[in-house]
């Protein structure tokens, strides 16, 4: 199963707008995915769905079509995971809602992990709730991959959510704030993966669930939000812009101090995306991707290049990442 989660530690990078347009791109280039919501602020839930539609999802009681509700007998202590419900987007596009709640199985998953290491069956069966969750959500669609969105937090969850990825992306942008953001995460990912192979073979024999397997894979980079003029970033980013690619090296690969690449010539760095604030707004509005805003959206003029400037950013990222996570893409849809 083909997970790539997009994570940063540091907020407010445009990650679940990401996850979010990434998700429509893909199911338009003929790629079946499933987005998979396991931030507990539930915000591409949000972009997704109207509230009339949210409504219905988080009633009084219990939300039994959220990732809260495929996880809630666990939760409760009086089974095992239900299937998930998978939201219809589109044909090729399904959603695993996410849940407000889902922040009160935190405690669950901080109470399980350590557990596992003497070889308890229970804390294997919480800890593999989410990989289990997406691999069912992916089956039911027949996907091809799962785009997962997690909070800005080094918590339980999102230790949960990243053992279950095969690959992360790191959204950044070009300040101080996402720079230090990189340094926590390589370290954070090597020991994750680490304590996670120690459990692994503590496994309990006769174990009926499939375990992740922790890959977890660093598969590059995206620049989010810079700032342009002339076409080129201004002078308060361009210092940050010029230092991400050997903090993305050092810290999140582990490599050695010497990287001199810059974001435009490094493998790592897929892709340097324009803010496009004019267009968010009209996209939220809308309720659709910004590449499928239209003049009726109120996208006239130069709106309207951006729309297409959009597009061709999204498509082309699409297909760097395909690359980079061997996501199969129909032939009639690579171009650059």
């Amino acid at each position: 199963m083909i997970s790539i989660a997009f994570f940063n530690n540091k907020g407010g990078v445009g990650k679940t707008s990401l996850v979010y347009h990434l998700s429509w791109m893909f199911s338009e280039m003929g790629v079946k995915v499933v987005a998979v919501d396991l931030d507990p602020q539930a915000n591409l839930s949000a972009m997704f769905l109207d509230e009339d539609r949210l409504d219905k999802l988080w009633p009084d009681g219990d939300h039994p079509e959220t990732v809260l509700g495929a996880v809630d007998p666990i939760l409760r202590g009086k089974g095992d995971i239900k299937s998930p419900h998978v939201e219809d987007i589109t044909d090729h596009l399904g959603l695993v809602a996410g849940d407000l709640g889902l922040s009160r199985f935190e405690a669950k998953l901080s109470e399980a992990w350590p557990k596992c290491v003497d070889e308890d069956e229970s804390a294997f069966r919480v800890v593999s709730a989410f990989y289990r969750v997406i691999t069912q959500a992916v089956e039911t669609r027949n996907a091809q991959c799962a785009l997962i969105d997690v909070g800005p937090n080094l918590g339980a969850i999102n230790r949960s959510a990243m053992i279950a990825a095969s690959n992360v992306l790191v959204p950044v942008a070009a300040d101080l704030y996402s720079l230090q953001g990189l340094k926590n995460l390589g370290p954070t990912f090597r020991e994750w993966r680490k304590q996670w192979m120690d459990r692994i073979a503590r496994k309990p024999l006769g174990l009926d669930v499939e375990l992740p397997v922790g890959e977890m894979r660093p598969s590059g980079y995206i620049i989010l939000q810079h700032a342009v003029r002339l076409d080129r970033p201004v002078r308060a980013y361009e210092r940050w812009m010029e230092r991400i690619p050997r903090t993305y090296h050092t810290e999140v690969l582990g490599e050695s101090a010497t990287c001199t690449l810059d974001s435009t010539t490094d493998p790592e760095c897929l892709a340097l995306l324009k803010h496009y604030r004019s267009l968010m707004p009209l996209a939220q509005d809308a309720r659709k991707p910004m590449f499928h805003l239209k003049s009726a959206d109120g996208a006239l003029g130069a709106h309207l290049s951006a729309v297409q400037e959009c597009f061709r950013d999204f498509r082309l990222l699409a297909n760097s990442i395909a690359e980079k996570c061997k996501v199969p893409l129909p032939s009639s849809t690579l171009w650059k």
